[in-house]
């Protein structure tokens, strides 16, 4: 008897064992499955002014580069935009820089639950797709209507009267579906910069895939290039 009941207890300790290793593999499943989902790229968007790998929509063809890094909530992207923005179409113009503009999307949390920042730059890449000699002068009327912090940001319908404003239409489906929303979230927490980093700042600017601290003075901003 005392025989059988060890048996028992061995089976039933056996039992025990297969369905905790059972759950602990369903456990680590599941969490693979929930990164994997949070960094899915989903659809990239396409079209000549888009780098799908890196992110970039794509200005020029010079020689030298310029990486901006932007959020259209970030006032100091207004900011730098304000400053710097006539001079780095310049360089853009005259052959010397490519400028490779990321849209990202680290402050969604100042635009009270409407995911303004990832919604923009959504939008970004719509109008890229559609028509790339639109998306900087997109780019400069969002600027010029950007909301304040911790508002709830410009509507869908805001954002696609803009669009219209620079001459891109058709995108109304886009820009309501969020069809590149998922690509801006994968690119933000894993940005050429800070590669699996989600604290990246905006703006954050790289001059020939170099990261600077400092801007140069207004009207100097060739400087950086020579």
């Amino acid at each position: 008897m005392a025989q059988a009941a060890a048996g028992k207890q061995n089976w039933f300790a056996i039992w025990v064992s297969v369905a905790v290793v059972a759950i602990v593999a369903l456990v680590i499943a599941l969490v693979v499955w929930m990164n994997n989902a949070a960094t899915d790229p989903g659809t990239p968007p396409s079209g000549s002014g888009i780098n799908q790998e890196t992110g970039a929509i794509v200005v020029g063809s010079g020689e030298q580069t310029l990486d901006t890094y932007i959020d259209f909530m970030c006032p100091i992207c207004n900011q730098f935009e304000t400053a710097y923005g006539d001079e780095i179409l310049s360089l853009v113009n005259d052959g010397t820089i490519t400028l490779n503009i990321h849209p990202i999307s680290i402050l969604d949390r100042y635009s009270q639950g409407t995911e303004f920042s990832t919604r923009a730059a959504n939008a970004m890449y719509c109008v890229a797709e559609a028509d790339p000699d639109a998306a900087v002068p997109f780019m400069q009327a969002m600027y010029e209507n950007q909301p304040d912090e911790n508002s709830t940001g410009l509507t869908d319908d805001e954002i696609i009267a803009i669009a219209a404003g620079v001459g891109v239409t058709g995108i109304d489906t886009c820009v309501t579906e969020q069809r590149y929303a998922s690509f801006v979230t994968a690119k933000t927490k894993d940005t050429p910069l800070a590669p699996g980093r989600s604290q990246i700042g905006t703006p954050t600017v790289a001059i020939n895939g170099e990261t600077i601290a400092e801007f140069p003075a207004v009207g100097s901003f060739a400087s950086l290039f020579e």
